[in-house]
Order: structure tokens, then sequence, then C-alpha cells
């Protein structure tokens, strides 16, 4: 059974068509691109899949469960983790704190007893910052734990964001053009830990990117999304001879 299961999800924004129709399916350790054109619907596919947007038709299905009736504060606790096109970080935060943010999203003690600080909830702050502790160590964020997010150069920035996602021991991580902004050594970088979160951590990974070296080198799958229907799915050097391809990104 797929991990991911996206059925028919049309979007409508008044009367502009922003999905049509679009499906596919993600495997358990797969690396999957999403790439298409500006404006092909990548993003607003995200937004559906963590809750921002409401589908018009359609269904997608997480471990077989169906993510539309799940509130979007509960999808993170769910299993599933993103990361955003503009850094989304509270820059004031540290870097220890960034990542214990999203560590959090895994608690189960509610106010009361957090209020009365019951002995659970203690066991549940340990165990939160023992899985921060492994999350810097695998990040390489060991070092700079205690600096403010806002004074770290832009691509290190970007791997707190990572860090924040990973603290909330994901199944599957949403990659929002990670390589956005970022230099040819840090792209070589960010393949390179892309391929590690899901060979050493076992996490699943769905990657929207414009940066097409990246995402040909680490996809197992490739799916292509114009004007908002999806046009190929396979293979990455099977999706790049694909005519329909060719013409969505340079014409006829």
């Amino acid at each position: 059974m797929p991990l991911l299961s996206v059925q028919g999800i049309g979007v409508r924004f008044g009367g502009i068509v922003a999905l049509d129709d679009v499906s596919f399916g993600i495997e358990p350790r797969q690396i999957v691109g999403l790439i298409g054109p500006n404006g092909a619907g990548k993003t607003t596919l995200f937004n559906c899949l963590s809750r921002l947007y409401q589908p018009t038709s359609g269904r997608i299905l997480f471990e077989g469960r169906d993510l539309l009736g799940v509130e979007a504060h509960r999808i993170a606790g769910l299993g599933i983790g993103r990361t955003f096109q503009n850094l989304a970080l509270f820059r004031s935060m540290t870097v220890l704190d960034t990542v214990l943010v999203g560590a959090h999203s895994r608690t189960r003690s509610g106010f009361l007893s957090n209020a009365l600080r019951l002995p659970a909830v203690g066991r549940e702050e340990r165990d939160l910052r023992t899985t921060a502790a492994e999350v810097l160590r695998f990040m390489g964020l060991e070092a700079i734990q205690h600096r403010p997010v806002a004074g770290l150069p832009f691509a290190t920035q970007k791997r707190v964001e990572t860090a924040r996602a990973l603290a909330a021991q994901p199944q599957l991580l949403l990659l929002d053009e990670p390589a956005s902004g970022l230099n040819h050594e840090d792209v070589e970088a960010l393949g390179a830990l892309i391929r590690t979160i899901r060979d050493r951590l076992g996490v699943t990974v769905l990657l929207v990117e414009h940066h097409m070296n990246l995402v040909m080198q680490v996809s197992d799958k490739v799916v292509v999304l114009d004007f908002g229907r999806r046009i190929a799915e396979g293979a990455p050097a099977e999706v790049q001879r694909n005519p329909a391809v060719i013409r969505a990104y340079l014409g006829e």
C-alpha cells in the first residue's frame, strides 16, 4: 500500500483551476520529485497535503487514512513534516528552541497537566530534549544550538528549518523548494542530506523544486504538473525524455 495516495485532487479559486484531477502515489522510503513550470500547482498541492487548503474534489490518503477529515494542526502529529519555500522561522529563537518547537508536535500532555507540572510532563520534556539533541547531531547543528536563528547564514537557516521538521519524527517529509537561494556547493550538500534522511532515518520525501539537476539526481520518481494537471510520471530519465514535459518547459 502506498504511504501517500493522491486521488483525483481538484482545487478551484473562484474561476481559476489550480489543480485538475491530479493523482499519484508515493511508496514508503521513496524520494519523489514534484516539478513543473511556475504556476503549475505544486505549492497548491503541498498546501492541500498539509491541510492549509481544502480541495474541491478528490481524496488524499496517508497510510490509508483520509487526510481531508483531519484538522491542519493535527497533520504533524500524524507523521507529516514540512518546510516552506520562504523560510518560516521564529528568528529570535535559538536553534535548539526552534528544533524543540518541532518536537512538541508529538506531545500528549494537555493544558492542565502542564499547568500543574505533573510528573508525566517532566518525563515528556526530557524525551523531547533527547530527540532534539539527536536531530541536532544528525543535522550537524550541535555547535550552534544556542545561537539565535536570525544571525545564521541563509543555507544554515534552511538546515534549521529541516531539523525542526525532522524533530517531529515524520514518516513523510515535504520539502518546498529547499534549494532556493543556495549556491552550487550548498545544493550538492542538500542532495546528499536528502538521500541521508531517506537512507538513515527511513523518511519518505516529497520534493518540490525548480533545480532540475537536484531533482533528477536524488529522486526515485518524478511527477510533472502543468497548468494544474499531471502530464507525466516516472523515473527521472524517462520524464526528461517525455515530449509533454519538454513542451511544458520549452514550448513547441
